[in-house]
């Protein structure tokens, strides 16, 4: 190993290789060369400038190996210096111009081979003009007005160029070729590296040697690298580093070259003296000797490049620079090992893998995957394997979820190639990804932990497919069960999918070893049953459904119903004949046979009657589910049982009248077996055995009844009885009540059914609304009872039969008004205050968290949502008066977390049915909460809650002001006459008044015409004496002051814009703001009430569609926001822009930070003016603020992985969204 070897730890060192002074001496190394005397005069050659020849300080210090002590060649420039002329440069008419160049790379168009070719032609008729257009191209591509021409060509130096070009540089814009946004700026790139490509290779026989072009251009490029100005140094890097990889190719193409013709001569000399060819040894060491003189100058050109580009600007401040540099290491690594691969080179990558940008890590650790690709290049990469792992096992991290990928590709690489491999300690590293919620991450760690897994079950020397499919099979059963990071399968499935998706679809080995004895050799224990029967469900389900999991986003387009046809087919035919069997054998196991009843879901049941053969496998089934009802008492396995009951009872299917039959015979079977304990229980002689059976069995009628008509066995009075004598004896089983409440209520719900299908008689109408009536009766003392689980059941059938016996329900056909039931008044005031006491109540969630049962807080808290969005429905739908709302408007503020998006949909949805009494209503809820206020502290008043719920609820109202003018009128007056209402007996003068500060909190909302007619009414209302009252000041204020709705409306964040708020102000918000607006917005669109006004959905036998919970945000984030401007600007351009950007953000700020002192603001902008001068500074500056890039993303770098035990906001952000 070389002596730079030895700094491979220690990237501060780099400091070493940088030239001090303003301006790079460009370090192009050129040497004589001996050549014949051609006939005829030469050309005269231009002598080179100082910049392009200046020597270097010792070639032991390049990664490039060179000849020792080359000859050096230093001439100064000739000429004395003129003033610079800015005229354009006079070309030959002939001669294809600058402006061709580059219209053609922008247009990308014309093949670069032809632009070459014309431009060559030019060169070889005068190489000073060609150089003079190609120099020309290179300052248009970084998008300088500026024009080189032919007098400060040959007066001026390359350092002198550049700093007149500077000068003249257009600072109008910010953006140039390489970074306009848009299809341009892949187009451009792609054209210009392109050119620079087809350029070495088309002089790469010939000019590339003239000691001319290639050093000049090179200098050129060199100098320009250095500049401050973010356009030159970028788009000079970019050009410098793209010809440094063609000469990389050539250089590998002369060492090729040169072997060939060394194995020539020895060939040649190893021959006898007599049959030695003199002439033909003299013609191979010619040969020999221009190739190494090609050679050495070639590689004096990478060295110069290497070190006078790369090593200064791989660690540039701008990413993109960083990146390129990066990306074409790891060509040059690739494409010629001899000059590259070698720990002096490799360090640039170690050292780059802890840059703070992701896509410079990114390009890093692609290059890595190209050399560890290479077999031949292992042996070379030890140290650097070695060195460097436990990074890139860190890295598995990665912040960026796309470096986090390849660096799972590379592990899995180094993995296979390398003899050591990973240790398992380090696999550990990489295990648990195939849980994560990125799927492309989990792909990844899918596609590693399929090779390690195949490489154990070949170390076991497997014979044949099938058993290697089932080594597979019980390895990644193992696998599942010692996984300490989850128990979901569906994910492992769907991480493992892309790779080992046809060992996951072998259903004959899965059935083979589920039916196979445990005793028997080979067999599964019982754990491992139950692991492998929930991978093969997750694995029915992916083939079936091509979805992934919940959490894990779409990669591509879901398949259509025609292409999952296949596999439903297969999964169907296999499944059809061992199904029976399989349930039979773990009917026992509640565990199991809740998942294998969920096979057929995924089936294509039409094949049932495709063969004749197949009507005894349905019947076997339907009577294994049968059986399966009558064993088992857990709610999960009877819920699955009844979905299956309602799929085949449908009508779609000729063989539903099988499952008619089926489910007719359990449901007499249940019903006699629940007469033999009816009037024991009535009577309240039943022992604990015969009120557990009647739970049992009442249990089982309702799952029974929720797929099936249970009308035709009148069990409804009997449920009824049942409630009725447990509420007066006080004995509240709870099991038994619930059970009881399900059926009665579903006896209901199905005969509302059955009479809108067919109408039934006068009387039987009658007999159904008293059923009604005596049932809702019931349900209301439920909500009184001390049992929680009664009280919610009741609360939930309560919303549902509301609703289906409402007025709305009735209106298409009038002889069904007769069922209409409206609730009572006491049964709104039962129900209201239910959401009071035990929605809207934090005792339940303080004693769980006391407990730390985080899984039954969430639970508790799914069905609070529930209940609320099922109270919400009935005023929606109007069952219940629009104030009775009111009760959960009030609520908005304290409870956002948990309720906000249903409430916020709520408040949308009464606003279209009525925008002036929801306003009045949103009024009411204000007046609702000052009136307990004053109850419970009427000496010490706090509005500080109220007027945040206040200040929220006025954001409702969106910025198109004229359609809320009048709702928005009838609130206002609603609060003026509730703030000076006549107090009642006892109570002191105008107790209300303060309720006026509430109330100012809308009034920024208000038109400018209907200001004057507010403080009108105000007068009106109040006192004389009252005018000078602090609250009525203040409110007499915010309709004076217009200019406050301004930075109020902007606040809010709404995205739609009206005739009223300027558009060309909401253009300016920045960043920080549309990130603000996002999470305000992102409850637009999340509802847990997805019916429309017409179809109303019921509450408990209705899944709630998940709604999402974002994040809060405070304010006051805008403060590291502009934190965050300062600490990434980095040239010149960007501080124009950054100034222009701090002006919006002083505009956005001020109603957020009025708070803050004057010194605070006179501190930033201190700040602001030191933003502006940063850039100005020199090389010394730069230096000083390169990133530490050992200070990596290994703090900031996490995988939210889709847990069940989590904390309580990651699961609800994972329940709802």
């Amino acid at each position: 190993m070389r002596a730079e070897d030895s700094v491979l730890n220690s990237p501060e060192e780099l400091d070493d290789f940088s030239d001090s002074g303003s301006d790079y001496e460009a370090t192009i190394k050129a040497k004589k060369r001996t050549k014949q005397a051609a006939s005829g005069p030469q050309p005269p050659k231009r002598p080179k400038r100082k910049a392009a020849l200046t020597v270097m300080s010792s070639p032991s210090s390049s990664p490039i190996p060179t000849s020792p002590d080359p000859s050096l060649l230093q001439q100064h420039s000739q000429g004395t210096s003129r003033q610079a002329s800015h005229r354009p440069v006079n070309e030959e008419d002939r001669g294809i111009s600058a402006v061709d160049i580059y219209d053609a790379v922008c247009s990308g168009k014309t093949a670069m081979v032809t632009v070459v070719d014309e431009w060559l032609d030019g060169y070889k008729r005068s190489r000073e003009t060609g150089l003079l257009v190609l120099i020309n191209f290179i300052v248009r591509s970084c998008g300088c007005k500026g024009v080189v021409s032919r007098e400060m060509f040959d007066s001026m130096q390359n350092a002198q160029i550049i700093s007149t070009l500077t000068k003249e540089f257009n600072e109008d814009s910010v953006n140039y070729p390489l970074c306009t946004p848009g299809p341009l700026l892949k187009r451009f790139k792609a054209s210009l590296c392109e050119f620079a490509r087809v350029l070495v290779h088309s002089c790469r026989n010939s000019l590339i040697y003239d000691e001319y072009l290639f050093p000049s251009l090179l200098a050129l490029l060199t100098g320009l690298s250095d500049s401050q100005v973010r356009a030159f140094r970028h788009t000079s890097t970019l050009l410098a580093m793209k010809l440094m990889t063609g000469l990389a190719e050539v250089a590998m193409i002369v060492s090729v070259q040169l072997q060939t013709t060394q194995r020539q001569y020895d060939m040649e000399n190893s021959k006898k003296a007599h049959d030695r060819a003199s002439d033909r040894l003299e013609e191979l060491q010619a040969t020999i000797s221009e190739l190494l003189e090609n050679r050495e100058e070639v590689v004096s050109m990478m060295n110069g490049t290497f070190r006078g580009v790369f090593v200064h600007r791989y660690r540039d401040l701008l990413p993109e620079i960083r990146a390129a540099c990066i990306e074409e290491l790891g060509v040059w690594l690739k494409t010629n090992p001899e000059d590259f691969l070698n720990d002096g080179c490799l360090k640039y990558l170690g050292w780059t893998l802890y840059d703070k940008q992701s896509p410079v890590r990114l390009q890093c650790v692609r290059a890595l995957q190209g050399l560890y690709q290479e077999k031949d290049f292992i042996g070379r990469l030890e140290f650097f394997t070695s060195r460097f792992k436990e990074r890139m096992l860190s890295m598995v991290l990665d912040k960026n979820p796309d470096v986090a990928v390849e660096v799972v590709n590379l592990l899995l690489l180094i993995q296979m190639v390398t003899e050591e491999g990973l240790s398992e300690e380090e696999c550990a590293h990489i295990y648990p990804l195939v849980y994560a919620t990125h799927r492309g991450l989990a792909s990844a760690a899918g596609s590693f932990l399929y090779n390690k897994l195949k490489g154990v079950i070949a170390d076991d020397n497997q014979e044949n497919d099938k058993s290697d499919n089932a080594a597979f099979l019980q390895i990644l059963i193992t696998f599942y069960i010692q996984s300490e990071f989850h128990e979901h399968g569906t994910y492992l499935v769907d991480s493992l999918w892309s790779v080992a998706g046809s060992e996951l679809r072998d259903w004959e080995t899965m059935t083979t070893l589920l039916l196979r004895d445990t005793g028997e050799e080979r067999g599964l224990m019982y754990e491992e049953e139950g692991a492998l029967i929930e991978l093969m469900m997750c694995a029915i389900r992916q083939a079936a459904q091509a979805t992934p999991p919940v959490g894990r986003t779409q990669g591509k387009k879901v398949m259509s119903k025609k292409a999952q046809g296949p596999d439903r087919r297969r999964i169907t035919t296999h499944f059809i004949p061992p199904l029976p069997q399989l349930l039979a054998k773990y009917s026992a196991d509640a565990e199991k046979v809740s998942l294998l009843l969920k096979a057929p879901l995924y089936f294509d049941l039409e094949i049932y009657n495709s063969a004749p053969r197949l009507e005894k496998h349905l019947d076997l089934l339907l009577s294994q589910i049968c059986d399966i009802v009558a064993k088992h008492t857990e709610s999960t396995v009877l819920e699955a049982c009844g979905h299956l009951a309602s799929i085949f009872r449908s009508d779609d299917y000729t063989f539903s009248s099988r499952a008619h039959l089926a489910f007719s015979q359990l449901l007499d079977g249940l019903t006699e077996s629940l007469s033999t304990y009816l009037s024991d229980v009535l009577q309240g002689t039943a022992d604990d055995d015969d009120v557990y059976n009647a739970t049992n069995t009442l249990k089982r009628i309702a799952v029974v009844s929720s797929a099936k008509d249970s009308t035709g066995w009148k069990l409804f009075n009997s449920c009824l009885k049942i409630l009725k004598s447990r509420m007066e004896s006080r004995e509240l089983d709870k099991e038994l009540m619930v059970s009881a409440l399900k059926c009665a209520a579903l006896r209901l719900m199905w005969a509302k059914v059955n009479a809108v299908d067919s109408t039934p008689a006068e009387d039987e109408l009658k007999r159904l609304k008293k059923n009604v009536r005596s049932f809702c009766s019931v349900c209301q003392t439920c909500l009184s009872l001390n049992q929680s689980d009664i009280r919610d059941q009741a609360f939930e059938l309560l919303c549902d039969l509301l609703l289906l016996y409402s007025l709305n329900s009735a209106r298409s056909e009038t002889a069904l008004k007769a069922l209409v039931h409206l609730p009572s008044d006491s049964l709104r005031s039962e129900m209201a205050s239910f959401l009071v006491d035990y929605i809207f109540s934090d005792t339940e969630e303080t004693e769980l968290n006391v407990e730390g049962e985080e899984e039954m807080k969430i639970t508790l808290l799914q069905k609070r949502r529930n209940q609320l969005a099922g109270y919400c429905k009935l005023v929606i739908y109007g069952v219940l008066d629009l104030a009775a709302v009111s009760d959960v408007f009030k609520h908005y503020g304290k409870f956002f977390s948990d309720y906000g998006d249903i409430i916020k949909e709520t408040l949308s949805k009464t606003k279209l049915i009525s925008p002036v009494q929801s306003a009045r209503t949103v009024c009411l809820s204000l007046q609702q909460l000052y009136s307990e206020m004053l109850l419970e502290a009427p000496s010490r008043q706090d509005l500080s809650e109220i007027r945040d719920l206040a200040k929220r609820l006025a954001m409702s109202f969106g910025v198109d002001l004229h359609r809320v003018r009048k709702p928005l009128m009838a609130l206002h007056m609603d609060g003026v006459s509730f703030a000076f209402r006549e107090p009642q007996e006892g109570e002191e003068q105008h107790p209300n008044v303060a309720f006026l500060e509430i109330l100012s909190e809308f009034s920024f909302k208000l038109l400018q015409q209907d200001r004057p007619q507010l403080a009108a009414f105000l007068k009106s209302k109040c006192p004389s004496a009252a005018l000078s009252w602090l609250p009525v000041r203040m409110y007499q204020r915010s309709l004076e002051a217009r200019s406050s709705s301004k930075p109020r409306e902007q606040e809010g964040g709404d995205a739609v814009s009206s005739h009223d708020t300027p558009v060309a102000k909401r253009k300016r918000t920045t960043a920080q703001g549309e990130d603000t607006r996002s999470v305000r917005g992102s409850w637009l669109d999340s509802s847990s009430i997805n019916s429309s006004l017409h179809t109303p959905a019921l509450t408990s036998t209705v899944q709630k569609q998940p709604a999402k919970q974002p994040a809060s945000r405070k304010p006051q984030d805008t403060e590291s926001d502009i934190g965050s401007i300062i600490n990434e600007s980095g040239s010149e351009d960007e501080f124009s822009s950054g100034s222009q950007m701090r002006k919006v953000k002083a505009t956005q700020r001020r109603p957020a930070v009025s708070h803050r002192t004057g010194s605070n603001q006179q501190e930033l902008n201190s700040q602001f003016d030191l933003l502006s001068l940063i850039e100005e500074n020199n090389e010394e500056r730069e230096e000083a603020e390169i990133e530490d890039y050992r200070s990596g993303s290994d703090n900031e770098s996490s995988y939210t992985l889709p847990s069940t035990r989590q904390s309580l906001a990651s699961v609800l952000d994972r329940l709802f969204e």
